[in-house]
């Protein structure tokens, strides 16, 4: 693993696996890689909420990786991987709980009404975002607290030199200058919309 996204879901994850892997960090763990295949994904998360992961195992043929779950154990990853570089999502608090709160809260909200075949992978995500401190049913004042106290926890476990807090607003430059990589041509990638995390959340479903 060379580089390891701490950031929350609802902090630009999806466009910063985009961000990685065009600069050559790729292939880039995030949800929809689980989402992809729950059969084999869920049982190994499952392990590490248990406390016996098996990170070489969790994430075999990544070279990084950003969204929840690995955002809830930056702590442990930092152990295992003393070498990564980490990168710390960041938005402004209240504009992240409108997101998070149309999006992935839903999700845990409405877990009981959530296909059977889903289920496993639901009951998964409630527990590693509850172990971040994001519980179900917390009022916007308290997720926003919340988050505030992610992001302090991350930037005081993590190194200053190994880490990067970062706007996916702010584009291409204090990424490539944190990685140690040239600036690409292209506009920096834009992605998963409250719209497409929908289309996503329900390519799972499928």
């Amino acid at each position: 693993m060379q580089v390891i996204g701490a950031g929350v879901g609802r902090t630009g994850t999806y466009s910063l696996k985009a961000a990685l892997e065009s600069l050559g960090f790729g292939p880039c763990h995030h949800m929809k890689v689980v989402l992809e295949d729950t059969a084999r994904h869920v049982p190994l998360w499952n392990a590490v909420l248990a406390g016996t992961a098996d990170w070489n195992t969790v994430y075999a043929g990544h070279h990084s990786a950003v969204d929840w779950p690995t955002a809830t154990f930056f702590r442990e990853l930092h152990a295992a991987f003393p070498d990564a570089l980490f990168v710390l999502g960041h938005r402004n608090p209240r504009t992240w709980v409108e997101s998070f709160s149309e999006t992935i809260f839903k999700v845990l909200a409405g877990k009981e009404e959530a296909p059977p075949e889903v289920q496993p992978w639901i009951r998964m995500c409630v527990q590693v975002i509850e172990r971040a401190g994001f519980r179900v049913g917390m009022t916007p004042d308290e997720l926003e607290a919340a988050f505030i106290a992610h992001n302090e926890a991350v930037k005081s476990a993590i190194p200053a030199n190994k880490l990067l807090v970062f706007d996916v607003r702010e584009g291409w430059e204090p990424l490539c200058e944190f990685l140690d990589v040239p600036v690409p041509a292209d506009a920096f990638p834009r992605s998963n919309s409250r719209t497409e995390f929908w289309d996503l959340v329900k390519s799972g479903d499928e």
